[in-house]
């Protein structure tokens, strides 16, 4: 199958609607690259929805963690700490309160989101491989999760987000071999997704400039 990757959603839920009518589950494979939640609007709508899908195509959708995913889980599960609620966790908190709903509830699936996924071409996570001996670390600041130092080129073609792009375009370095596409939607940017072929090559991106209703007011 042809991959359909997905950048940071951070709470864009209708942005995120509209992006998804764009994906052919009977052609691709879904993949969205961590960070639903926070800072937009519809944090609780993303992460119910993206859980619904993985349950009705659990063959064609792959779910990763970003650090916003790791500072919920840490929030919840080594004990509540300022650090989510200042990064857009209070927003997170709030749509869940409005809504009457346990942010609890969706601990154990969000545990079970990966950090990487590979083929033998493409390897997708949310903040990219750099030089360090323990990528795989949670809490390692140049880590998966959290990284901003310049990527390492492998052998295969990354795909990360975490970073926004604010010009409302996916960008690809050539030197590392790699893609971002964090273009800020929650910034009022875009909300972007490229597609792939398994071995990956580039077959088209597409920008869905934010839905005002996910701009949290």
């Amino acid at each position: 199958m042809d991959l359909f990757i997905i950048g940071d959603i951070h709470g864009c839920f209708f942005s995120y609607l509209e992006l998804l009518e764009k994906w052919d589950p009977q052609k691709e494979c879904l993949i969205q690259l961590g960070d639903q939640i926070d800072r937009g609007a519809f944090s609780p709508h993303v992460l119910l929805h993206s859980k619904q899908l993985g349950a009705h195509f659990p063959e064609q959708t792959v779910f990763l963690r970003g650090n916003h995913e790791q500072l919920m889980l840490d929030y919840y599960l080594k004990g509540p700490s300022r650090t989510w609620l200042i990064n857009g966790g209070n927003y997170t908190l709030d749509q869940f309160q409005a809504l009457m709903l346990n942010p609890k509830k969706l601990i154990p699936w969000l545990e079970d989101l990966p950090l990487t996924w590979e083929n033998d071409h493409v390897l997708v996570s949310h903040a990219g491989f750099s030089s360090t001996e323990t990528p795989l670390d949670p809490d390692n600041p140049n880590g998966v999760l959290w990284n901003r130092k310049p990527l390492l080129k492998l052998e295969k073609t990354q795909v990360i987000g975490h970073t926004p792009r604010m010009n409302g375009r996916a960008e690809y370095n050539g030197e590392t071999q790699s893609w971002n596409i964090d273009t800020g939607a929650y910034r009022n940017g875009c909300l972007t997704g490229i597609k792939l072929r398994p071995n990956g090559d580039f077959i088209e991106e597409i920008n869905i400039p934010t839905n005002p209703k996910d701009l949290y007011t």
